[in-house]
């Protein structure tokens, strides 16, 4: 029997054997609560999915809900006398992710086929979901990426390593452009890669960026990171 894989990063795909299932809104967003906040009480999720409705309507409706997930997608849930949950054999791709964050931050390495920066830029929740529960899902996950490729940058930095330092660095200012510590992250690696007119841009964009965002200016120790590592001029040679 082939197990079930449910996606939530980038879009939300439930398949089976690699066979893509046609899943209705309702239930995708039913396994998408299990999937992140893990077993639940039905008044919990009830309430958190049919927030608009009144405690029976909504209760209802979770039981309408499960009971199509129970016949149409069997062993999916685990749908008896106590919380629902997703079944453990449920494969998803979060859970991976959550994983790879884990062990960034316990020092201990990745598999040999993953790149973590490629797997932390490309993993935003479920774009296009807007329900206050999964902004606030999106919103953490998000703050654990940045994180995790601000520890990234900095263990590539400590090891001199310019070029993917620079990588984690901007992979963390995609996610969150106003964010400085990754632009000192990224500025100390066009530094260490020799690269002064690199971070002399740098730091003029997040300047930018936070005098029209915000009404600020950068932190000092922008200019004080630059002005130590500035070039020294020589006289030209004749």
């Amino acid at each position: 029997m082939h197990g079930w894989s449910l996606r939530l990063l980038g879009g939300w795909e439930l398949r089976r054997g690699g066979e893509l299932l046609d899943v209705g809104a309702r239930q995708q967003r039913l396994l998408a609560v299990l999937a992140l906040f893990g077993p639940r009480p039905r008044a919990y999720l009830a309430n958190l999915l049919w927030p608009d409705s009144s405690e029976a309507h909504a209760a209802g409706s979770l039981r309408t809900c499960v009971f199509e997930v129970s016949h149409r997608l069997p062993s999916v849930i685990v749908n008896n006398s106590g919380p629902v949950a997703l079944d453990e054999a449920v494969d998803v791709d979060v859970a991976h992710l959550r994983r790879l964050i884990s062990d960034i931050h316990a020092h201990r390495p990745p598999a040999e086929s993953v790149d973590p920066i490629d797997v932390l830029s490309d993993a935003d929740l479920l774009p296009g979901w807007y329900e206050d529960w999964i902004v606030y899902a999106q919103e953490g996950l998000a703050q654990d990426r940045l994180c995790a490729l601000e520890t990234v940058a900095q263990r590539h930095l400590d090891a001199g390593e310019a070029d993917p330092a620079i990588r984690a660095a901007a992979a963390a200012i995609a996610i969150e452009p106003l964010r400085e510590s990754a632009y000192l992250l990224l500025i100390r690696g066009h530094l260490l890669a020799g690269n002064y007119a690199s971070a002399i841009r740098a730091r003029e964009r997040i300047q930018d960026l936070l005098e029209q965002e915000l009404g600020v200016a950068a932190a000092p120790m922008f200019d004080e990171l630059l002005t130590h590592a500035r070039p020294s001029l020589r006289p030209t040679p004749h």
